[in-house]
């Protein structure tokens, strides 16, 4: 190790060790050189000088050392081809945080008491844009919402027109909410979120006007569930704050006993943190980069002053830490925190990251999005691919758009996604592929493995699964995952969910327990291959198949089945072994036993349903669970399912793997 200061922008080794250390400090005086006792004060300025390193001495590696504090970014931290080969680390994991937001102070008490306090903050009044999150003692607190809890509900579906029409049911509206410019309704319909200002309330007519575009048909539900968020008089729960735009003044409605001069106060100020990015004109990438134990917090969501109506899975909100044109770049045991969009985006041009041990918590949208939405026929230069995505917790999504997901893929191939946890989110787990037919795409080989997927929809959205994918997709394999516990609201809580256009996708040895719908699901697709899981406990149906097609769906093999409610096939299962083969399956229904006269397969008893050519080599037996409240703990030795060519499934690494068993085993942590 060799420290290097920087006097007058010249270089001079403190100590002639064997690699070069810039220390920053954010409470440093200014005009350090980035020496332990003469740090650089931010990191713009360490990072300058980390580039003047690296272009004396190319292949010298430089570490940017954060000690502990808050490093609060007033505009986006950018990091380009002459960053390359940089390493920015924490000297404590955890301990620097890189803020986009700011500390606000000041508070005082309003009179009257009760626990509302308030300051003025000049630079919010006659409208100017203003923040959308604020951030008390560490947590997010909710935007002066009304309801408190649960939601309204339309009393017929929105118009189709702009702007659009939404039928309110008596009392649910006030005329003069209309008149706060940041005033927002929040709208759930099927598998997504549209965030949009309120315009006019007419209650003669019970009818409110929001600013958007028309809505598609195919959105049609006729009692919605929504907010309205940003009206003064919603502030009237402990833990609520509302800024008025006009005046100025901000207003925090406190729990019991909280002062808040006496904690941090934080507002979000900045909606993407970190940018990497190449330089698309010289065509040079940026290379190399790594970020190791640093936390990453605080960021607005991006909402504009329009709204916001996004299709599926939030998909225009952007990654807070967004790279593209960078390759072979590391983030290691990071924490991503109170943020308002994505956590992480790997978009254009993007190559082999790995993204490796980190914490992803408490984000507005979802965890990490991969690849470009439209990028179906990329360049070599600007394809995104061959990721590692591994050992992350990626935990508590979707708290501004609950159709975020916990890793989505879009145009992306290659990339290993494998040993994560995902949990308590509203939407989908993991979702790859984005075509809904069978155009080719760059989106294949993507390996998903190891992961828990947890806690999934809670009754939030419909249509979802605990891994969704879209579109042909030759080598991807879903394998060795747990998917339990995933609540749609209306419909479609699925663990497997191959939907449109999904081809070529093989889908083994996972576990799905406790799902609204069905363990697996397909939509329509072709040459699926889905082998030895074990589907258990899931409430409305244990296998779907929604559309028929002139061509083979799926085969359906060596699966066990178990179940206590509902059908053990839902929705579409016509045609031949020619559209779908089922075979080699154990089948248990805990209501019916083993008496074969009693079950049936879409409406057909045991004996028809086999004489279609279905389920010849199967069996109806118990699998005998070794746990019957836990699956995942599989089944016991003696069971029939080994008779009908199941194998014993292996999840014992799902989920992040310690570091200490991964440098046991020589995988790179």
């Amino acid at each position: 190790m060799r420290w290097i200061a920087f006097l007058s922008s010249v270089p001079v080794w403190v100590l002639p060790l064997s690699a070069a250390f810039l220390v920053v400090r954010p409470d440093a005086n200014i005009g350090g050189n980035g020496a332990p006792h003469h740090p650089f004060r931010t990191l713009p300025e360490a990072l300058k000088a980390g580039a003047a390193v690296r272009a004396a001495n190319p292949d010298e590696p430089v570490t940017l050392l954060l000690q502990r504090g808050r490093y609060e970014l007033k505009e986006t931290l950018k990091i380009g081809p002459a960053h390359s080969g940089i390493t920015l680390r924490s000297a404590v994991p955890g301990q620097a945080v890189v803020s986009g937001g700011r500390r606000i102070t000041g508070w005082k008490e309003a009179p009257g008491g009760q626990g509302l306090w308030e300051v003025r903050l000049p630079e919010f009044t006659n409208g100017r844009p203003a923040f959308h999150h604020l951030f008390v003692n560490g947590q997010r607190a909710q935007r002066a919402r009304t309801p408190n809890s649960g939601f309204f509900q339309t009393r017929a579906a929105l118009g189709t027109q702009s702007p659009i029409d939404l039928p309110f049911r008596p009392g649910d509206l006030k005329p003069e909410w209309a008149r706060y410019p940041e005033a927002q309704v929040v709208l759930l319909m099927k598998w997504t979120d549209w965030h949009l200002p309120l315009v006019a309330v007419d209650t003669d007519k019970g009818v409110a006007e929001l600013l958007g575009g028309p809505r598609a048909s195919w959105m049609d539900e006729p009692d919605a569930r929504y907010w309205v968020e940003n009206v003064p008089d919603a502030l009237d729960q402990p833990g609520e704050w509302y800024l008025d735009t006009q005046t100025g003044w901000l207003r925090y409605l406190a729990p019991r006993g909280v002062n808040l001069n006496r904690v941090p106060v934080v507002a979000a100020r900045l909606t993407e943190l970190v940018r990497i990015e190449g330089d698309e004109e010289l065509g040079s990438g940026v290379q190399g980069v790594t970020f190791s134990g640093i936390t990453f917090a605080e960021t607005d969501d991006g909402i504009p002053s329009e709204g916001l109506q996004s299709p599926q899975s939030a998909v225009p909100i952007r990654g807070t830490f967004r790279a593209t044109h960078a390759t072979d770049c590391v983030i290691e045991d990071c924490t991503f925190a109170n943020l308002g969009g994505y956590a992480l985006e790997l978009g254009r041009g993007a190559q082999r990251w790995r993204v490796t041990g980190n914490l992803v918590r408490d984000i507005g949208a979802g965890g990490l999005r991969i690849g470009e939405p439209g990028d179906t026929e990329p360049s070599a230069r600007d394809a995104c691919h061959s990721h590692q995505i591994t050992d992350n917790e990626i935990l508590r999504l979707g708290r501004v758009f609950p159709a975020g997901c916990g890793v989505i893929v879009f145009q992306s191939g290659t990339n290993t996604i494998a040993h994560n946890h995902i949990a308590d989110l509203y939407y989908t787990g993991i979702s790859v592929g984005w075509n809904w037919g069978y155009q080719e795409t760059p989106c294949r080989a993507n390996v998903i493995e190891y992961n828990l997927v947890e806690r999934v929809g809670q009754g939030r959205l419909s249509d979802m699964g605990g891994f969704y994918t879209l579109g042909p997709q030759p080598g991807t394999v879903i394998r060795n995952n747990i998917f339990r516990d995933i609540q749609s609201y209306r419909y479609g809580g699925w663990a497997l969910y191959t939907d449109e256009g999904s081809t070529g996708i093989v889908v083994e040895n996972n576990i799905a327990t406790r799902c609204t719908d069905a363990g697996f699901h397909q939509h329509y697709g072709r040459d699926n291959l889905i082998r030895n899981n074990l589907l258990a406990w899931n409430t409305n149906h244990s296998v779907m198949r929604t559309r028929s097609e002139p061509h083979r769906s799926f085969w359906f093999t060596n699966n066990v089945i178990i179940t206590q409610s509902g059908t053990l096939l839902g929705s579409d299962w016509g045609g031949g072994t020619n559209q779908f083969t089922s075979d080699g399956n154990l089948w248990f229904d805990r209501r019916q036993g083993t008496n074969v006269e009693a079950y049936r397969f879409a409406g057909q008893t045991w004996d028809q349903w086999r004489q279609r050519g279905q389920e010849v080599h199967s069996r109806i037996a118990d699998p005998l669970l070794v746990d019957n409240e836990h699956p995942e703990k599989g089944l016991r030795k003696n069971s029939p399912a080994y008779a009908v060519g199941f194998k014993p499934i292996d999840v014992s690494t799902v989920g992040p793997r310690p570091k200490d068993r991964l440098q046991r085993n020589g995988v790179a942590p």
